[in-house]
């Protein structure tokens, strides 16, 4: 694991690199949400399980969560750092699956055919505001242009599967919320729920990459 910091117009942004076996495929760069950082339990899963089987992977934190600040800028403002910081990304010349969980995945959908992501992974996608699904956000994922899967929880107030656009190619955590915690009646440990979404994951990209 190494740090990497990034200035952009912002503040400095920080990229933090997991390596494994080499030659690598592609690098997996994948942003925090609007809430958190990348300590979230599906980034730090995958950040521990796609590098040995040849994925790199990059947990980006944009700089207003460097800097401490506890709300996320507009999101022009958050586009605008993921683009600055693209090229550190595609910087050990392979290709790049952007992505992120909830608003970390609304910036690489929205950014992907601009910056020539080679696909996209959305984690927790919000694809509306809890209670609002007649503010829907499918739009900016449908649009993402590129090959996108959607890694959502059963329960997510945000959007549940079944609430996605017809054609969505949607992994389901089941019982997960917008975090991807699972209640304890469910049944299944946060350990078990987490392999099946990385299970998931890399079925995906050795499907998409070959």
């Amino acid at each position: 694991m190494e740090s990497e910091t990034v200035g952009t117009p912002a503040g400095d942004a920080r990229i933090t690199w997991y390596r494994g076996a080499e030659p690598a495929r592609a690098v997996v760069a994948l942003g925090h949400g609007a809430g958190g950082g990348i300590e979230a339990r599906d980034l730090r899963a995958l950040a521990a399980a796609l590098p040995a089987r040849g994925y790199t992977v990059a947990l980006v934190e944009q700089p207003w969560r460097v800097a401490g600040k506890k709300v996320a800028p507009a999101p022009r403002t958050l586009d605008a750092g993921w683009r600055e910081l693209w090229p550190a990304l595609a910087k050990p010349g392979l290709p790049v699956v952007a992505g992120g969980r909830s608003a970390g995945a609304r910036v690489a959908c929205r950014m992907a055919g601009e910056l020539g992501a080679e696909a996209v992974l959305a984690l927790s996608f919000p694809l509306h505001p809890p209670g609002k699904p007649e503010k829907s956000r499918a739009d900016e994922l449908t649009g993402a242009g590129v090959p996108t899967l959607v890694v959502q929880g059963g329960r997510d107030p945000f959007g549940r599967p079944q609430e996605f656009p017809s054609g969505t190619v949607l992994t389901e955590v089941p019982h997960g919320d917008h975090g991807f915690a699972v209640p304890k009646s469910a049944g299944v440990t946060e350990a078990e729920s987490m392999a099946g979404l990385t299970d998931a994951v890399l079925a995906w990209l050795d499907g998409m990459l070959g």
